[in-house]
C-alpha cells in the first residue's frame, strides 16, 4: 500500500443551500474541506494510505473533523492539537453567468499559528512514498510558509518524492511576502509540479501568453509553458497543467497536459455540463495524478486517470471526491454514458 503524506489546513466549509446567495436562507451546510486533506481522502479512496498532517484546535469541532477524516480511512495520527481556532470558508455556488464565490475566515487558525519544530518530520516521513503540499499553505501565514519549507526539505532528505500544487489564492497572500518570493524557494525542493495557467503566472511569476478568462485554449502555448517550467526548475521532472474552459458556471471544458522526459502529453477532453460543485476539482486532479504516476508505467494513463477523476468530482457536492478506483477507471476507459448501473 502506497503511503502519501499531505500537509496543510482543513477548514469548516459553510455553504449556502443549492445555488442560493449566502444567507438568502438562514441555513448553511456544514462540511469539512481543504486542499491537502482533499488529496489524502482521494488517495485512501483509491486503496492507498492517505496521511494528513495539520494542526487542529483541541475542541469539539476539531474532534468532529478528525472523525470525518477517519471515516474516509485517512491516517490522522500526526495531526497536532493546539491553541487557535479552525479556519472557516463560506461558499456560494454560482450558476450560469454568476460565478461561485468564496469568503475566507481563517486568520489565527491552529495551523496558521503552528511553527517550525512543531512536527517530527523524520517520524512522519519515515515510511512515506510521497509528500504533497500546495501553494495555499505557505499563503496562510509566515510561520506556515516556514513550516512548508521545513517539510519539503525534510522530504528531500528522506528521499521522498515531493509534489506541489502551485495554487494561487490572492485573498491569502497578506502577511508580508508575495507568492513568487516564497514559492520560488519552495519549488527548488519539488519533483512534480501541478498547476493551472494562472498559478504559474501568479505563484511563480512564470509568464505565459494565455488569457485565463478567455474560455478558449491553445495547446501550443501550454507546450511552451510546461517546457519553460521544467527549464526554470531543473529539479522538477514532471509538470502537469489543468486546462479548464470556463464557458459558464455550469458548463466547463476539462482536460489536462503533462510534460516529462518523454515529451508533451495531452489528456482526453470532457464536456462538463450542469456542474454540481467544482470546488476541490484541482485537488481531485492532483490526487489522481499522484495515484496515476505511482500506478501506471505509461504517462498518458496516469494523466487520463487524473483527468477522469477530476471530471467526476464536478458531479459531487462537498470538497471530497467521493469516488473509487472502479468509478474512475470506468470513465477513463471511455464509458461516459451516465446510464443507470443495475
Amino acid at each position: 500500500m502506497k503511503r502519501v503524506v499531505t500537509f496543510g489546513e482543513i477548514m469548516l466549509r459553510l455553504k449556502a443551500p443549492g445555488h442560493e446567495r449566502l444567507f438568502q436562507s438562514p441555513v448553511l451546510e456544514a462540511t469539512f474541506g481543504g486542499g491537502e486533506a482533499n488529496v489524502a481522502v482521494s488517495i485512501s479512496n483509491y486503496g492507498g494510505q492517505g496521511v494528513f498532517v495539520s494542526a487542529l484546535p483541541d475542541n469539539e469541532i476539531g474532534d468532529a473533523c478528525l472523525g470525518e477524516l477517519r471515516r474516509h480511512n485517512v491516517d490522522v495520527g500526526h495531526i497536532v492539537r493546539s491553541a487557535g481556532r479552525m479556519g472557516l470558508y463560506f461558499l456560494e455556488a454560482g450558476a450560469n453567468q454568476r460565478p461561485s464565490k468564496v469568503v475566507y475566515d481563517r486568520a489565527e487558525s491552529a495551523i496558521a499559528k503552528a511553527a517550525p519544530g512543531d512536527f517530527d518530520w523524520a517520524a512522519i516521513l519515515a515510511d512515506a512514498d510521497w509528500f504533497h503540499v500546495s501553494g495555499i499553505t505557505p499563503a496562510i501565514s509566515e510561520s506556515a510558509a516556514a513550516l512548508s519549507l521545513e517539510a519539503v526539505t525534510a522530504a528531500n532528505k528522506a528521499g521522498v518524492t515531493v509534489s506541489c500544487d502551485f495554487n494561487y489564492r490572492a485573498k491569502l497572500w497578506k502577511w508580508g511576502k508575495t507568492a513568487p518570493e516564497v514559492m520560488n524557494e519552495l519549488v527548488q525542493y519539488v519533483d512534480i509540479g501541478i498547476a493551472n495557467e494562472e498559478d504559474c503566472q501568479k505563484s511563480l511569476d512564470i509568464s505565459a501568453d494565455v488569457d485565463v478568462h478567455s474560455g478558449a485554449l491553445d495547446t501550443k502555448k501550454y507546450e511552451a509553458l510546461t517546457e519553460k517550467m521544467l527549464d526554470t526548475f531543473p529539479r522538477m521532472t514532471r509538470m502537469a497543467i489543468t486546462l479548464r474552459e470556463s464557458l459558464s458556471a455550469d458548463r466547463n471544458g476539462w482536460a489536462a497536459c503533462l510534460r516529462d522526459e518523454t515529451g508533451f502529453h495531452l489528456s482526453r477532453r470532457y464536456e462538463i455540463t450542469d456542474i454540481v460543485d467544482r470546488v476541490g476539482g484541482g485537488d481531485s486532479f492532483a490526487a489522481g495524478l499522484i495515484h496515476g504516476l505511482m500506478t501506471y508505467d505509461d504517462p498518458d494513463d496516469a494523466l487520463n486517470f487524473a483527468t477522469a477523476a477530476s471530471c467526476l468530482k464536478h458531479s459531487i457536492g462537498g470538497d471530497f471526491n467521493r469516488v473509487g478506483l472502479k468509478d474512475v477507471e470506468k470513465l477513463m476507459t471511455g464509458d461516459a454514458s451516465g446510464r443507470v448501473q443495475r
